[in-house]
């Protein structure tokens, strides 16, 4: 799509529907003047079409204003909001129709009141800057909630990976396997190479040029990072995804097409690695026994590529589809080497914005998690896994917590914790037939809003409850001020 002629038909769309406003006529009242239908002069003020020069001077002579105003895109004060909110990059790049918005529609609510909108977005713009959040973290942003959406299940998606694990009759997957497909039917050319003495380029795992469909992986990677990298770009070559990143994992989105097949790639790549139906059996397993085991999960860990991230990342895409398990999250923590610092990598929330969750503020998290503790207790382990009910002191909400944490997994030098959150309500603890044992801990969020009281691993004290109470106990003092001053007055008079 051109997108200065999609400009230059909105604004013209704008312009017009505005001068008919102007003059209270309705659209049946401008096809009488015009001799146009009124479903044309509609696909005109929608950004749809642009007229002939014939019936833009119509047009123009029926609204009493000049060819040239009417054609021109420049905007009076009234509606110049209009026009830089349209040609704001992310306006223009967000995929409005995937979380149901049309575009025009959108548009023809700014034109309503646009300088109010516009100062709505402009103040969703300036809180992104002041929190940092560049262009490519608002992306992400934006496709965290795409995920949310559609609670991380996409159904298209998964009968592709079945449509190609048939087509090439596959019993089960490896590394040689994937690469003589790419090799033979997609003619791809793939080197293993050594990117540590290459610079910058030692935080890539893979470089994909696409003028000669030449991939370059990291030899340092683990076998599962390997297959998971050879995974994704079958489902590039199958689902004829373009425009798409060369890079992996770091990662420079040109546009939210870009991050979008990205993430559908690596979709088709956990559906590929992990079969949907084997896992629905296997997730009925573990939830029907009366005892969990640590060492059973481990086991579906390595019978599942070996990928803790891949394992996890999948559940949550078939316990809300076929378990009813709406409230979940999915977190990656990761610890710098000789470091106390922990940072949420990734993570994921469905149906509500879960506990925990990162935060922008720098504030310290719970060290009652179990993906922490997990990730603290690394010390002669390189996996340990293990589960507890977390209480939130605040909320009131119970959620079942399994975690899995790996001792510098990717060679870079990070410990990473990776957990999924269950929230017990009645619906999943009838599921869920293990729970009468699992340790139970009361946690927080953060330390800086955390009222457990003698808690020994707080970080820091409870800094924002203290503010919130001092502001509460000023608020008290004012208002009982003001009635000693009320009563003072009438006291004189």
């Amino acid at each position: 799509m051109n997108i200065e002629s999609d400009y230059i038909r909105t604004i013209f769309g704008v312009k017009l529907k505005q001068l008919r406003q102007k003059k209270n006529w309705s659209l049946h009242e401008v096809s009488e003047k015009t001799g146009m239908s009124k479903s044309y002069l509609n696909e005109i003020e929608k950004g749809k079409k642009y007229p002939k020069h014939d019936k833009i001077l119509a047009l123009s002579n029926a609204l009493g204003c000049s060819f040239n105003d009417l054609v021109s895109t420049q905007l009076d004060k009234n509606l110049a909001p209009i026009g830089d909110l349209i040609r704001k990059d992310f306006f223009r790049e967000l995929p409005l129709e995937l979380f149901g918005i049309n575009k025009n529609s959108l548009i023809n609510i700014v034109s309503e009141a646009p300088k109010k909108v516009n100062a709505f977005i402009n103040t969703l713009i300036e809180v992104a800057h002041t929190y940092d959040l560049d262009k490519d973290l608002f992306y992400l942003s934006v496709l965290r909630s795409l995920q949310e959406l559609y609670n991380n299940y996409f159904p298209e998606i998964e009968d592709k990976a079945i449509e190609f694990t048939k087509k090439y009759k596959l019993q089960s997957i490896n590394i040689a396997l994937l690469e003589d497909i790419l090799q033979r039917d997609c003619a791809y050319h793939i080197y293993y190479e050594d990117y540590e003495r290459q610079g910058p380029l030692k935080h890539l795992r893979s470089l994909f040029c696409s003028e000669n469909k030449i991939l370059s992986i990291n030899q340092k990677l683990a076998e599962q990072q390997k297959l998971f990298i050879l995974a994704k770009e079958i489902g590039f070559e199958f689902l004829q995804l373009q425009p798409r990143p060369n890079t992996y994992t770091w990662l420079k989105f040109t546009n939210f097409d870009s991050l979008l097949n990205n993430f559908y790639a690596a979709y088709f790549a956990g559906c590929l690695l992990i079969p949907k139906d084997e896992l629905i059996q296997e997730t009925k397993n573990i939830l029907s026994r009366k005892e969990w085991s640590n060492e059973y999960f481990d086991y579906l860990i390595e019978r599942n590529t070996q990928s803790p991230e891949t394992l996890f990342y999948r559940l949550t895409n078939i316990l809300p589809e076929y378990f009813g398990m709406k409230d979940i999250f999915y977190i990656c923590f990761v610890k710098s080497r000789n470091q106390d610092k922990i940072d949420i990598h990734k993570e994921l929330h469905l149906n509500r914005r879960q506990a925990p969750h990162a935060n922008t503020a720098k504030e310290h998290y719970c060290r009652r998690w179990i993906a922490i503790k997990n990730m603290q207790n690394l010390f002669h382990s390189k996996r340990l896994t293990s589960i507890q009910i977390s209480e939130y002191e605040n909320s009131g909400l119970n959620y079942l917590v399994i975690s899995t944490s790996q001792r510098d997994p990717f060679s870079d030098g990070n410990n990473r914790s990776y957990c999924l959150g269950i929230l017990l309500d009645p619906e999943t603890t009838k599921q869920i037939k293990f729970l009468k044992n699992i340790p139970r801990e009361n946690v927080g969020v953060t330390c800086e809003c955390c009222s457990i009281k003698d808690c020994e691993v707080r970080q820091i004290a409870p800094l924002k409850l203290e503010k919130r109470a001092l502001n509460e106990e000023i608020q008290l003092s004012v208002e009982e001020k003001l009635k000693q001053l009320k009563n003072r007055i009438f006291s004189t008079s």
